[in-house]
């Protein structure tokens, strides 16, 4: 009687095992942003951006708080907060250098916007391909917030 009831266990383990990955991998597939997610790691105290949607394409080399170089400016298509938490969290992206203009900020448990395509800045600039300049806030200092 044992040795059915370890074999029943096993084989009900082995098509759960089956089952779970199919389950899985569709999930994967209807997310927002699985590249995003696959970048995601620990917080370090800072923003990063790339130059295509999901946090794909070039990582572009930004600083830690400040006007975007001439490598960054005006070329992120997705975005990711991993700022440290508990004040001066939320990350202010500016159409404008030195904090001018228009901004929009990303929240630290947002944690990234995949698609810049459809935001807007506080003056009603399309965010995509128009990022200069970023410093880290506190979430009342934010006008809008990339969704």
């Amino acid at each position: 009687m044992r040795k059915i009831t370890v074999t029943a266990a096993v084989l009900g383990l082995t098509a759960l095992g089956l089952a779970v990955p199919a389950t899985a991998q569709a999930a994967e597939n209807t997310v927002a942003g699985p590249g995003c997610a696959g970048k995601w790691g620990p917080r370090d105290g800072r923003l990063y951006a790339w130059d295509e949607p999901d946090c794909q394409g070039s990582l572009l080399p930004l600083p830690y708080s400040g006007t975007w170089g001439p490598a960054a400016d005006n070329r992120a298509s997705s975005v990711m907060n991993r700022g440290y938490t508990g004040g001066l969290d939320h990350a202010a992206l500016y159409d404008r250098p030195d904090y001018a203009g228009g901004h929009v900020c990303l929240a630290p448990g947002e944690m990234y916007a995949d698609n810049l395509t459809d935001n807007r800045f506080t003056d009603g600039t399309l965010v995509n391909n128009a990022i200069s300049a970023h410093r880290w806030v506190n979430g009342s200092a934010c006008g809008a917030f990339l969704t």
